[in-house]
């Protein structure tokens, strides 16, 4: 079991290190610290909040609360329940990695496993992919590049390994299936459209 997790991060390594190190490129440079910033992505959450009341009236309330909820959920598991028992150290806090790295943002403090980024992210993708298909098939492509993107950015930064935004996107699918599917079936956008 051992060796296996040893081979694992050694993958997770040479992973960070083609993505960070040899893939970089002065596009990415530019885009990737705008795709992981939260303030990106303020004006499309303050769109949901207000088109999708607008659109679905009282049922489009509660499916704000449950896209709040999605977001509660993963970011207190992931940073609150996970991060302070695993202790991973960031790249960027690594000294063996910091020297030939290339540290886009403030590296900050706290741990580095999982990213609570994915696991929002992939949560909230989920949770809209979920609730939103019967109106907007389409939804499931741009909802999850957004996701992807966001995760990415985490590793082409320094911030994270790719092993953290991987499980953070695992997690934060779990929170976006059970906040969907409660969601879809016990209110649903469906129902409300076709009144």
């Amino acid at each position: 079991m051992h060796s296996l997790l040893q081979s694992l991060l050694q993958l997770d390594y040479r992973i960070w290190r083609r993505i960070n190190i040899t893939w970089h490129n002065s596009i990415l440079d530019v885009l990737a610290p705008i795709f992981r910033n939260p303030y990106t992505w303020a004006p499309l959450y303050a769109f949901l909040a207000v088109f999708i009341p607008w659109k679905f009236k009282k049922s489009g309330l509660y499916w704000c609360l449950g896209f709040l909820i999605t977001f509660a959920l993963s970011d207190y598991t992931s940073a609150s329940l996970i991060k302070p028992y695993v202790h991973r150290i960031r790249p960027c806090n690594d000294g063996a990695l910091r020297a030939g790295m290339h540290l886009l943002v403030d590296c900050g403090s706290g741990y580095s496993f999982p990213s609570a980024h994915a696991a929002n992210h992939f949560g909230l993708a989920l949770f809209m992919s979920l609730t939103l298909r019967h109106q907007y098939k389409w939804i499931w492509v741009p909802a999850f590049l957004w996701a992807f993107s966001v995760a990415y950015a985490q590793v082409y930064v320094g911030v994270h390994f790719p092993l953290d935004v991987t499980c953070g996107a695992l997690l934060g699918l779990l929170a976006g299936t059970i906040t969907g599917l409660f969601f879809d079936r016990k209110i649903g956008l469906a129902a409300a459209r076709r009144r």
